[in-house]
């Protein structure tokens, strides 16, 4: 598949021998402004802030890549660009009793930003999403990660939940988990 840029990407569910590039994926981001959450007693409200100097963030390391998807209802879809070097993944699993496909995770290795390959992973999650029979795709973004959150809302994702203690005791506390999700008509 080409995307919007015009480079070459092939799209498929991931391999054992992926697992390596998928680990070693740099999925840090820097922004320049974060969403300020503000709890009220009715829920919440959002303001995206300015930040001076950026805000740089980078995750730590998970484990292992579960690239073998021995579960009919997850997958692990990749793009790999013409150079056959990892430009992203999607870790996405589904949720029959709710109808709920689940972005567990997407990354984007940086040079591969802004050319589609994020969109077009999305695109094959949906597919996916509506070959389970979902009804709906959700996700969690943290708050100060405002390049994800601007890029879902073009996706059509919009907020419904917060999260304020997911974080908690881990090296992201101080952050909240917004909840995201879109319709996935079949």
């Amino acid at each position: 598949m080409t995307t919007s840029t015009g480079m070459d990407y092939e799209f498929r569910v991931a391999r054992p021998e992926d697992c390596p590039a998928i680990e070693a994926l740099d999925g840090s981001f820097t922004t320049r402004s974060i969403f300020h959450v503000a709890v009220t007693e009715d829920g919440f409200a959002l303001k995206e802030i300015p930040v001076d100097p950026p805000l740089r963030k980078v995750f730590p390391a998970e484990g292992e890549a579960a690239a073998a998807d021995e579960d009919p209802d997850s997958r692990t879809l990749v793009a790999v660009s013409s150079d056959g070097s990892l430009a992203g993944f999607a870790a996405v699993s589904y949720s029959s009793w709710n109808r709920r496909l689940t972005i567990e995770d997407i990354e984007v290795a940086p040079v591969h930003r802004g050319r589609g390959v994020g969109r077009a992973l999305m695109n094959h999650a949906v597919d996916f999403a509506r070959a389970c029979g979902a009804g709906h795709v959700w996700l969690e973004v943290t708050n100060i990660n405002a390049p994800a959150i601007h890029a879902y809302r073009r996706m059509g994702f919009s907020f419904c939940g917060l999260d304020t203690t997911l974080y908690k005791d881990t090296p992201s506390a101080g952050e909240y988990a917004l909840y995201m999700s879109r319709e996935c008509p079949g």
